[in-house]
């Protein structure tokens, strides 16, 4: 998503620190991905693909753009300017099915509740009275939401995650979890940034992901994890979460390169694909452990057209899964 919106002001980049002691496996799995990754790249893997080609490891083909009923400006990166699209062709594009998933028999993540959480709504350009209005969100007021990005093209961020999203629910479901998503398309506006919080608490999450795509410069690439800093002020209250949502993102990093082959970010993170906030107030006001994933960056041409490629959304989704299962003991 863009940088300035509710839950993203503007932050400099820096090295992000993970303030507690990691074990030896944990510390090296990072590490180990983004030297595959280089492996990956040397030897002409797909690291940029997604083209017009058949994905071999998602099974499905990847297409252009898709089409767009309201393109937005190059200079138009605050995600604030009221978008809309059509959806994902229909090849491309998860069937539909309930924002609550019902727990499989049998699994690695049997018994486990995973919360997804697809950033913004398609339809908050609608509602800009509502998804402005201010909301608590622990240490200060944010708006409640914001529109969200979008490429050049005019393709918004909010369907890239929810199209995300539902791929990344069938794939958790066939691990064995229920999985909740915050919102699937049946709002017409929201949820604001601190209810997204409150229903992965109140689901009691195992672990609860936020799917997001950056509106940085051209040039600016690759993808970044945000993990939640130690926050004790007003009604947040980060201590018990900071540790496990740091190594959920750890392992979420590690798997999205090696499955992708999409380096990390290029302008934040110091090249580990790792950011640390305490500014985010669905972080701030999580009780379970929890991470931002911003997937690319819509306003490069190189990203966006792996973010609007079905085959590599499908990659990102499995990228995200097999962190989830790895982070949850599966």
């Amino acid at each position: 998503m863009s940088y300035t919106g509710p839950d993203f002001e503007p932050s400099p980049p820096r090295r992000s620190p993970l303030r507690r002691p990691l074990t030896v496996a944990v510390a090296a799995l990072v590490p180990g991905a983004l030297i595959g990754w280089g492996v990956y790249a040397a030897v002409g893997g797909s690291g940029d693909g997604g083209g017009g080609d058949t994905d071999r490891a998602a099974g499905v083909r990847s297409s252009a753009a898709p089409s767009t009923r309201a393109p937005s400006s190059a200079g138009d990166d605050d995600g604030k300017r009221p978008a809309g699209s059509s959806p994902a062709p229909a090849s491309e594009k998860p069937s539909a099915s309930p924002s609550r998933s019902q727990p499989a028999g049998s699994g690695a993540l049997k018994g486990k509740v995973v919360v997804i959480d697809p950033g913004h709504n398609p339809a908050n350009f609608r509602h800009p009275s509502e998804i402005n209005r201010k909301v608590n969100v622990g240490t200060h007021w944010k708006e409640c939401d914001t529109t969200g990005t979008a490429t050049n093209a005019g393709w918004p961020e909010a369907e890239f995650t929810l199209d995300v999203a539902h791929r990344l629910r069938t794939l958790l479901e066939k691990q064995g979890a229920t999985v909740k998503l915050t919102q699937d398309g049946d709002r017409s506006f929201g949820p604001c940034v601190d209810e997204r919080a409150r229903i992965g608490n109140e689901a009691q999450a195992d672990a609860a992901i936020s799917i997001h795509a950056d509106g940085s410069g051209a040039g600016n690439r690759g993808f970044h994890v945000i993990l939640p800093g130690p926050v004790h002020d007003g009604d947040a209250d980060t201590r018990a979460i900071t540790a496990p949502s740091a190594e959920l993102g750890e392992r979420i990093a590690g798997t999205f390169v090696r499955v992708t082959g999409t380096a990390p970010s290029n302008y934040l993170g110091d090249g580990t694909g790792l950011v640390t906030r305490t500014d985010l107030g669905g972080l701030n006001l999580s009780t379970v452990p929890k991470v931002f994933i911003e997937c690319g960056n819509m306003r490069d041409s190189e990203d966006a057209a792996l973010l609007t490629s079905g085959g590599w959304r499908q990659k990102a989704a499995q990228g995200m899964s097999e962190g989830i299962v790895s982070f949850l003991g599966g």
